[in-house]
């Protein structure tokens, strides 16, 4: 296989798709779903058997536990699969919305109308879930996709593919709206990064090493996260019940996310009776605490924090910790230490709230609650392909309307230029 010819061919096909797509109407869109998803159901058996070879082939490589755990399909997941797509065709269409309307002096009409970006590339690891929940987004927004699967779910990933064709070919939609690349050569990533004239964005999901290499090596716009360092800051004016129970969730409710909590700051004033009935709390749990000086002063048992652990996501049962003196404190230290992800206050001070809101520069922002509810789903969007930390037009859970973008409309009636 010449792999460049290979990618190329993809890149076409999928540029003439995503023009189909592109006027494509809800209805059908939403037939695709409903089709791919009694494809999959109708085919459990052999997307279980087809997995099993990903997943000897993983136990024999050497993968651990918690990737063999996220590469598995089971009769449960897919199922979710199934129901995930057909959700996704209960969200509302984005795509020809009109808004922003309004006459100008001259007597035109100027406004925006939702479109699709057209063909989205999205490079993900282990999960082949993923594979029906990139293409179910990408096909409700009208966007034709090339998806690149990690290797270790490459037969999975080739089934889930050829149920989703079957279901856009028994709707009349182009099969080549969704491509799946076939080889697992990391060669094929490369030549996907540098085809600006057929990929118009690149989503990458997975490790620090794929989204870095990604943003380094891609000549068309990336919509990505690199890493998720969040904090909670617990204010002199917290409901203290809210402040621990928050605090607690953030980092405990699940460790390997990106909106689980890293590091939380507590003001200097209240650290103490914080700290009194969180750390016991934490300890239970198996978190392993590294903190500052004053910190460790209430905390005596707990490991000194060296810097890089203020710019570490964990991903573990670790967190840093951070008395701050106030508020001013805690948005100066999110700003430096931060990603840009998701940061929480708990405080009863509306004030203090809409200042947090204001000035801590990230792409979520939340007041008294946990910072686990930065996520498509939770927020209403039905589902997500990402979370984006950039300052471009998708920030923050990326669902329907992060794959789309805005065109300028003008109606007039005869107008000319005097």
């Amino acid at each position: 296989m010449d792999l460049k010819v290979y990618i190329q061919e993809l890149g076409q096909n999928a540029r003439l798709a995503g023009r189909d797509m592109a006027k494509a109407n809800t209805g059908a869109k939403n037939q695709a779903l409903e089709e791919i998803a009694s494809v999959i159901l109708a085919r459990q058996d052999e997307l279980i058997q087809t997995n099993s070879k990903d997943m000897e082939a993983g136990r024999a490589n050497g993968l651990e536990p918690a990737l063999l755990d996220r590469l598995q399909l089971t009769t449960a997941r897919i199922n979710s699969m199934a129901e995930g797509l057909r959700q996704v065709a209960t969200l509302a269409d984005p795509i020809g919305e009109i808004a922003n309307m309004a006459y100008r002096p001259t007597g035109i009409q100027v406004g925006q109308m939702r479109v699709p970006l057209g063909v989205v590339g999205i490079i993900y690891e282990s999960r082949p879930n993923v594979t029906a929940d990139a293409a179910a987004l990408c096909i409700k927004s009208g966007n034709a996709t090339i998806l690149r699967g990690g290797s270790e779910a490459s037969h999975s990933n080739q089934a889930i593919a050829a149920c989703i064709q079957a279901g856009l070919k028994s709707a009349g939609l182009p099969v080549e709206a969704v491509q799946v690349i076939e080889t697992t050569d990391r060669a094929a990533v490369g030549e996907l990064l540098t085809m600006p004239e057929y990929v118009d964005v690149i989503i990458p999901r997975g490790g620090k090493s794929l989204i870095e290499r990604v943003s380094a090596e891609a000549r068309m716009p990336v919509i990505k996260h690199l890493d998720g360092i969040c904090h909670v800051y617990i204010d002199d004016e917290a409901d203290m019940n809210k402040a621990i129970a928050i605090a607690y969730n953030s980092k405990t409710q699940r460790y390997g996310v990106c909106n689980a909590m890293e590091c939380l700051l507590i003001a200097e004033s209240i650290a103490e009776q914080a700290l009194n009935q969180l750390a016991p709390k934490y300890k239970d749990a198996g978190v392993e605490i590294r903190g500052c000086e004053k910190s460790k002063a209430i905390l005596k048992d707990i490991e000194l924090a060296s810097e890089e652990d203020y710019f570490t996501e964990y991903l573990a049962p670790i967190m840093s910790l951070k008395i701050v003196s106030d508020l001013d404190g805690a948005i100066a230290h999110i700003n430096h230490y931060g990603s840009m992800h998701t940061d929480s206050i708990v405080t009863e001070n509306i004030s203090k709230a809409r200042r947090f809101m204001a000035e801590v520069d990230s792409s979520s922002v939340i007041v008294n609650a946990s910072t686990r509810f930065a996520d498509g789903f939770e927020y209403g969007l039905g589902a997500e392909i990402g979370i984006s930390t950039d300052k471009f037009h998708a920030r923050g859970p990326v669902g329907l309307h992060g794959l789309t973008s805005q065109k300028y409309i003008v109606i007039g009636d005869g107008h000319i230029k005097q």
